[in-house]
Order: C-alpha cells, then structure tokens, then sequence
C-alpha cells in the first residue's frame, strides 16, 4: 500500500457558517459558488450498519451538473481515510444497474450543496446536506505509508486555528444521515 493515493479528510457540524466562511476568506480562501451534488451510497452484500467499514468496498454513483462519477472507496485506518478510484460515467440508471450485478446494494441518497477552495494540499469544503445541515470537510489526498491518524491530526489543528465552533465527526454522510432516519422512524 506504499504506493497508493489515499484520500484523507477530517468532517465537522459548523455551528455558524457564517463565521467559517469569514474565517477562511481571512486565510486567502474562497469558496466556489454553490454546486449541487446527488449521491447514491452503496455497500457489499452482507455488509451492514453497526459493522466496522475498515478494509470494506463501499461505492458511490454521483450527479453533478448533469455529470455523472462512479466512485469506489475502501477504508484502510479509519472510515474517513480510504482508497478512492473515480471515473466518468455516461449513464446514471445504466451503471446504477451494473453496480447491482456487482454484489452491492443502495444504502442512502445525500443531496448537498458543495462550495470548495483549495489551500496548499488541501481540498476545503462546505456542504449544505439535505437533512444533516452544514458541514466542512478537510480532504488531503496522500501517497506513502503516513498513518491515516498523523494526517487527521494536522487537518484537525487546522481546522481549529479557524478559531470558529466546530463539532468534530468521524463518521460519514451515508451513516449520519442513516442515524437521523432511524430515530424518525
């Protein structure tokens, strides 16, 4: 695994957007203008909620400006530091299709408005998500050995010399948004 790319990240609930983006202009960084983003997770047959993802496939079919990507994400340290392979596809309902003949199943739709910036290595985002609320991500994308934690951590002190409230979360969307749904119901 030396040689892979892996996409690490750090997810935080931000109590006052506002506050954020005013703290991040002051660091040089704009945001991008509003894109909306329509995701569909999926995991492997037999896998399920409450199971660990470490060393799981989980895939994702995402809409974006009519532009459709198929990734596929595996976490290795934890679910927030993974894997990742990407590619275009032509055909939502089509590959949507083959990913079900591939032994995975749907688990959950997030819908979220994305603004990003990018800062020295790292990808900022603040995602607006259809019954989560507001988020900011922290995404490096990291070759070699690094341990995922080592990584995390300096992403998290940047994160908090934004001197904004932040509430740290070490899951992901599909399984926050799987949480809310199920004190709904």
């Amino acid at each position: 695994m030396a040689d892979a790319v892996r996409e690490i990240e750090v997810k935080y609930c931000v109590v006052d957007p506002v506050s954020l983006v005013r703290a991040l202009n002051d660091r040089g960084c704009v945001l991008s203008e509003p894109i909306r983003q329509d995701d569909q997770a999926y995991a492997a047959n037999g896998w399920s909620y409450g199971q660990s993802k470490v060393g799981q496939a989980f895939a994702r079919l995402r809409t974006e400006n009519g532009r459709h990507t198929f990734c596929v994400k595996k976490p290795h340290d934890n679910e927030l530091a993974c894997a990742e392979h990407e590619t275009e596809v032509l055909a939502r309902d089509e590959m949507h299709a083959a990913i079900l003949a591939m032994g995975f199943y749907p688990t959950t739709r997030i819908v979220k408005t994305r603004r990003t910036a990018r800062l020295g290595r790292m990808m900022l985002c603040l995602d607006e998500v259809e019954g989560l609320g507001t988020f900011f991500e922290i995404e490096a994308m990291v070759s070699g050995d690094r341990p995922a934690c080592e990584v995390q951590q300096e992403l998290d002190a940047f994160a908090r010399s934004l001197g904004v409230e932040l509430e740290r979360s070490t899951e992901t969307y599909d399984s926050l948004l799987r949480a809310v749904l199920s004190v709904k119901h």
